[in-house]
């Protein structure tokens, strides 16, 4: 056991021994280098292998990572551009807004009375009357027989007012009756509403009458409801039925009836009879 124990510090000793006297051979004349960098290469493979764990390891961290990341900015994308379109939505919607309240505006500058913009906020559910409701009132000075235009033409006229609203019936109602002239012949009709929002009709027009398709109707101002002047539709149709006194002669409505929202309350000035001189008859 003895010499077990010698011979073990024997060979323990000659090898620190060697190991020194190589450390420093290596280190004072560089002898080692070459042999240094064989070794370095053969022992290349087994550090990978033992580096193996560590990298498979973080490249499965970091692809989980970057699935989560990627899943997140993908929610995050998608809420993000959920927002943008809702924003292109709306500020489609300002512009045609603007474009049509820039219409209105401008037409109101042809107006020759006071006018008032006001904007449509409801629809009668009654699919056989065409009526609509306005967001003002008496309150605005709103009067029930005032005269409705948008943009493009006489829409209809107040049926009913309340303090903060009112009713308005539109041109095309069934009951809805309109003074006009023939803006080319200066010939007088009536025009009624059909119940068809596209489609208007004149009343009692005689087979002789002068009537041609695309003439230009205008309120003659008659009845004291809506103001002379302005354009209520053109000719779409005459129809000429052998044997029959009265043509019909079918109008279609200048005004967009079921897409304007902003319109005009006009206002016009009451008028006063001139004073007479003393001494004549009234």
């Amino acid at each position: 056991m003895f010499s077990q124990r010698q011979s073990f510090m024997t060979r323990f000793v000659l090898l620190l021994l060697l190991s020194l006297v190589l450390l420093f051979v290596d280190h004072r004349y560089n002898y080692l280098s070459v042999v240094r960098s064989w070794l370095t290469v053969a022992a290349t493979p087994v550090y990978w292998l033992a580096d193996m764990p560590s990298q498979m390891w973080g490249t499965a961290s970091d692809l989980v990572v970057s699935r989560s990341e990627l899943f997140e900015e993908n929610a995050r994308l998608k809420a993000r551009n959920l927002i943008l379109e809702q924003k292109v939505q709306k500020l489609a919607s300002l512009t045609a807004q603007n474009i049509r309240l820039k219409e209105l505006l401008n037409s109101s500058e042809l107006v020759d009375e006071q006018v008032v913009i006001a904007e449509i906020v409801g629809i009668d559910p009654d699919p056989f009357s065409h009526i609509v409701m306005i967001n003002k009132g008496s309150l605005d000075g709103v009067f029930a027989g005032q005269a409705i235009l948008d943009a493009r033409g006489v829409m209809g006229q107040v049926v009913e007012v309340s303090p903060v609203s009112s009713r308005v019936m539109l041109v095309t109602d069934m009951s809805s009756r309109v003074p006009v002239q023939n803006h080319r012949t200066d010939y007088r009709a009536i025009a009624a509403g059909t119940g068809n929002p596209d489609q208007l009709e004149l009343l009692h027009i005689p087979d002789t009458a002068d009537f041609k398709v695309g003439d230009l109707l205008t309120s003659s101002g008659l009845g004291q409801r809506y103001p002379a002047g302005y354009p209520l539709g053109k000719v779409q149709r005459v129809i000429h039925e052998p044997g029959q006194p009265f043509a019909t002669v079918l109008i279609q409505p200048v005004a967009e009836i079921n897409r304007s929202r902003l319109v005009l309350l006009v206002f016009r000035e009451k008028q006063t009879l001139p004073d007479l001189p003393k001494g004549s008859v009234p």
